[in-house]
């Protein structure tokens, strides 16, 4: 029994090199994320530039402030 429990043990046991592939692994995995991350977030900020420069959004915007208060609930005449 008490042989058992010590194989146990010893089975539970990392080697430090062993956890430094894995840290490193996973530092990897993280890098390439956050690589990605990055990478989307320029092609997201140079659309968003592109659309905002384009004749659409301009014109949208260019249509300025209209008076509302001319309708049929005010006095206005």
């Amino acid at each position: 029994m008490l042989a058992n429990l010590q194989h146990t043990n010893l089975f539970l046991l990392v080697s430090t090199e062993q956890l430094t592939i894995v840290l490193l692994i996973t530092a990897a995995v993280f890098l390439i994320f956050i690589a990605l991350a990055v990478i989307k977030m320029y092609k997201l900020k140079a659309e968003n530039k592109r659309l905002t420069e384009s004749d659409a959004f301009k014109a949208e915007v260019d249509e300025g402030y209209k008076d509302f208060t001319e309708g049929h609930l005010y006095d206005n005449k």
